[in-house]
């Protein structure tokens, strides 16, 4: 009688691992929201890389060409930041963004009405900044499923760099100082400068003294080569007092694995795989970098701007961290900064995180289901386990003719085999 032994013993088994596969299933990770497909897989589609600065070795200047591919669909960026649903709420109305990169074609696809430019800020080489201008109040171009965190408001597209896109700090500054004289509501300053600068600094609190909420860059964008040899630092102006320090985060919710290194992170936002347009033709690009996320999280203060248009630049910055979700680093949720109800204001990013507890959106409904649903695959486990023992235990019993196990037998000895 092995062979039905056996049998039932690979049944019990394959219950157990049954078991094993079916409990990690009943409890949904909490930790960060639900993936979504991005925008360059293999099921995705596929758009030429929008540059954050041409190559300065190159001594003819070529500016980045047109695309020639629109993209089929809405990336996982949008999705991620729920702007269909932010936009029945808050399209950052009546609101000014000023835009510190590499400037801005105020014709550009999805922009025209939406983009002024100072000198030669009208001019974008690179196409970086109309890239970024489009993330924070671009239309789509005729697709609203691709338009910006804020599409209703106005961008001032300011040089931060020179024309190949390489940083400045004179540039920078002359740049934030301009943006608080045409009284910008958000400063969005996309680079990252690896030494702090005493003009930028007093231009960064003037700013933040005359109402702007200020948002920068975290990190530089990655350079061509590899950053491992790249030690931790911290990059200006986003290490200054008070201003909203943006760094990128994949689909997972975790930083990029060539993400620059450094600490004091506010707010991650979208990071990769991102669309938009660019300052030629009609057609897409993909985008990444911390550049990237700070667009995303100035047009979100754009849109909580408009809500809350009596709110302070510290206020308005605590509610986009305040209402992110959850993880090491808070993730932006634009919906939820404009939805939520929050407590008495605390202190600003920059000078520390409030003390009091804020509203946010309840999962108690769910944890409880998530218990019910472990509760039930536990019972429905054990119960297959019982039954399947209690076949194996009838078999096993009617094999010894119902005597107790271990009992000796009582017919006759078995007879011998012949030589």
């Amino acid at each position: 009688m092995k062979p039905p032994a056996r049998g039932t013993a690979r049944l019990l088994s394959g219950a157990g691992i049954a078991a094993a596969l079916l409990l990690p299933a009943a409890v949904p990770a909490q930790a960060a929201p639900p993936l979504l497909p991005m925008a360059d897989g293999e099921k995705g589609q596929e758009l030429p890389a929008m540059p954050s600065s041409l190559d300065p070795g190159n001594e003819q200047l070529t500016c980045t060409p047109a695309s020639r591919e629109k993209a089929k669909k809405q990336d996982w960026s949008r999705q991620r930041l729920d702007l269909d649903r932010l936009h029945g709420h808050s399209t950052g109305e009546g609101t000014t963004v000023a835009l510190v990169d590499t400037g801005a074609a105020t014709g550009a696809a999805g922009l025209k009405g939406r983009v002024t430019a100072q000198g030669a800020a009208g001019e974008d080489c690179v196409g970086h900044g109309t890239f970024l201008a489009g993330l924070i109040a671009g239309d789509g171009g005729g697709n609203t499923r691709l338009a910006g965190v804020a599409p209703n408001a106005k961008v001032l597209a300011l040089r931060g760099t020179d024309e190949r896109g390489q940083a400045d700090a004179a540039l920078v500054t002359e740049a934030v100082k301009a943006a608080t004289t045409a009284r910008a509501d958000v400063i969005a300053v996309a680079v990252a400068l690896p030494r702090r600068d005493a003009a930028l600094s007093r231009a960064v609190a003037a700013a933040r003294e005359a109402g702007a909420v200020v948002v920068a860059a975290a990190t530089p964008d990655p350079p061509r080569t590899g950053t491992d040899e790249i030690p931790a630092r911290t990059y200006w102006p986003a290490g200054e007092p008070g201003v909203l320090s943006v760094g990128d985060m994949l689909p997972a919710g975790v930083r990029p694995d060539r993400a620059l290194p450094t600490d004091g992170i506010d707010l991650v936002a979208p990071g990769a795989g991102v669309v938009s347009g660019g300052p030629r033709g009609d057609g897409h690009y993909l985008g990444a970098g911390a550049s990237v996320a700070t667009a995303y999280a100035a047009g979100a203060a754009a849109a909580v701007h408009a809500a809350y248009p009596g709110e302070a630049p510290d206020d308005v910055a605590r509610r986009l961290t305040a209402t992110a979700y959850p993880a090491d680093i808070p993730q932006l949720d634009p919906y939820a900064a404009v939805t939520t109800v929050l407590g008495e204001p605390g202190s600003a990013p920059g000078a520390g995180r409030a003390a009091e507890p804020v509203t946010v959106r309840d999962t108690a409904s769910a944890d409880r289901a998530t218990g019910r649903a472990t509760l039930f695959v536990l019972l429905g486990s054990a119960s297959v386990l019982a039954v399947l023992w209690a076949g194996f235990a009838f078999t096993r019993a009617r094999a010894r003719g119902w005597r107790p196990a271990g009992a000796a037998a009582t017919g006759p000895a078995p007879a011998a085999m012949p030589e």
